[in-house]
């Protein structure tokens, strides 16, 4: 038995369902159910409650559960699979989420935000302002809670923040775009190479019980990963910061003012307005000051001329996009292949493919290349731009080959030798593959990391080969243009 208590919170107003969710903010899920089953006692007299502290209760790492003690012990609703949103009546859906307190003080979302299951026969036929998506998404209860390593059960973790959250104009349009990319991927019977890099802030997330799980798809017999609608992760560090907690400074928009119906078109056309000015030219119609030869010059350009004076713009951090600037040599070929953060060599041998932080980069990361090319002259000037992402096909192929083979090695302990007074190891090698390498990224040999066999050794990453970045350019940037548009 379990006693109703009188409403403490008007169900069909936002506001005050937002106003109680404060007194959340402080505690731990262990008092929330503590005091609600104090309060269940008065009247039972002592008798047994859904969760309490049992045994049970502590010992389940299923966050999910987090969020059905919110609604039944604090709320005190039923859970269910309700398709309306949680608060049908003020239109609202709860979503408790973790962030986390990094080492700097700053704050970051932990992990995505999944918002509801694509149901890819459903999802074909429904425009986005009258989707299952947009029911879920146009008006959010937030409960944001403290995750911390060291926090031994769930129960223990503190809310931090309660909030009401809906996605401003500007956001509503790029996720509209990113839902309709994500529909017309499934329409050309494409559902099994989804990626979170297709999109910005809305992303087709894997969710599955097993790396092995599939499921029908309408237009194609190949079986398709079960995958959600979920904000990023990038998304939502951008709204605990910006949205969420007070007084934060917020990154440049690029789009400050008019809104726009695709952001990556109005991106390209920026950039694009000094097609073929040199790098000189740029930094005196930028006023960058070219004699500091500032790091990644050609990247500060780009940020320039999208109108940031910063190196941070608010929709490129939103949405995890990368500007990467790609150098083209006279002889039609890139010199340097595209390096990534250094990987932990005992991270690595505890990772599977599916879930590892270098294929999860790849798979959620969106990339904006900045093309300049040396003419004639040997003069830098800039090509154009294009959003990019790693094809399904790339990823799940080539790419998994070499950091499979990696952790091989790894784990079979890594050889070294001295190959005519130089260090030469048994990593993947670009000649071994199409897409990419290993290969060292430490500033020397003092720069390293522990092996799983207790050797230190200089800090190595991946790589995708340059011959691999030259084939992903559109061929309109490399094919010469003698005139500025």
């Amino acid at each position: 038995m379990r006693v109703d208590y009188i409403a403490e919170y008007d169900r069909s107003n936002p506001l005050s369902i937002e106003v109680y969710s404060q007194k959340m903010v402080g505690k731990t899920f262990r008092e929330i159910c503590e005091e609600d089953d104090a309060r269940q006692s008065l009247v039972l007299r002592g008798e047994n409650t859904d969760y309490g502290t049992s045994d049970m209760s502590v010992t389940k790492r299923n966050k999910g559960n987090l969020g059905q003690i919110v609604e039944e012990k604090f709320f005190h609703y039923a859970c269910n699979s309700d398709a309306r949103a949680d608060f049908p009546e003020a239109g609202v859906e709860l979503k408790v989420t973790p962030y986390r307190m990094n080492q700097d003080g700053s704050l970051s979302a932990k992990e995505r935000l999944v918002l509801t299951m694509i149901d890819y026969f459903q999802v074909v036929n429904e425009k986005f302002e009258e989707s299952h998506l947009w029911n879920k998404s146009k008006l959010i209860l937030l409960v944001y809670y403290l995750y911390m390593k060291d926090i031994k059960y769930n129960l223990d973790y503190k809310i931090g923040y309660s909030r009401l959250f809906t996605p401003p104009e500007q956001d509503v349009k790029i996720i509209r775009h990113d839902y309709y990319i994500i529909v017309s991927k499934i329409q050309a019977g494409k559902a099994h190479e989804l990626s979170e890099g297709d999109t910005l802030y809305l992303g087709a997330a894997p969710k599955a019980a097993t790396s092995k799980d599939r499921r029908k798809q309408p237009f194609s017999e190949e079986l398709a990963k079960p995958r959600a609608f979920a904000f990023k992760s990038s998304y939502m560090t951008y709204v605990l910061n910006n949205y969420i907690v007070s007084g934060k400074v917020t990154y440049e928009p690029i789009i400050a003012e008019d809104a726009v119906d695709s952001f990556e078109d109005y991106v390209m056309e920026k950039i694009n307005r000094f097609q073929g000015y040199s790098v000189e030219e740029l930094c005196g119609a930028l006023n960058v000051d070219m004699q500091k030869k500032p790091k990644s010059l050609e990247a500060i350009l780009a940020f320039r001329m999208l109108g940031i004076k910063g190196n941070h713009a608010e929709e490129f951090e939103k949405a995890s996009v990368v500007v990467k600037s790609v150098r083209i040599g006279k002889n039609d070929k890139i010199k340097e292949s595209m390096s990534f953060p250094a990987f932990r060599f005992k991270e690595i041998v505890k990772e599977e493919w599916e879930d590892s932080k270098f294929g999860n980069y790849l798979r959620e990361t969106r990339f904006l290349f900045v093309v300049y090319k040396f003419d004639k002259d040997d003069v830098l000037r800039l090509r154009g731009c294009q959003f990019w992402n790693i094809p399904y096909g790339d990823l799940e192929t080539d790419v998994k080959s070499v950091w499979q083979r990696t952790k091989q090695v790894l784990q079979e302990g890594l050889q070294v030798r001295q190959v005519n007074g130089v260090c030469r190891n048994n990593f993947p090698k670009a000649s071994e593959n199409p897409v990419c390498h290993v290969r060292p990224h430490a500033q020397n040999a003092q720069d390293t990391y522990e092996l799983p066999d207790g050797r230190q050794y200089p800090k190595q990453c991946f790589w995708l080969n340059n011959t691999y970045i030259y084939q992903q350019i559109d061929d309109d940037i490399k094919v010469d243009q003698n005139c500025r548009l």
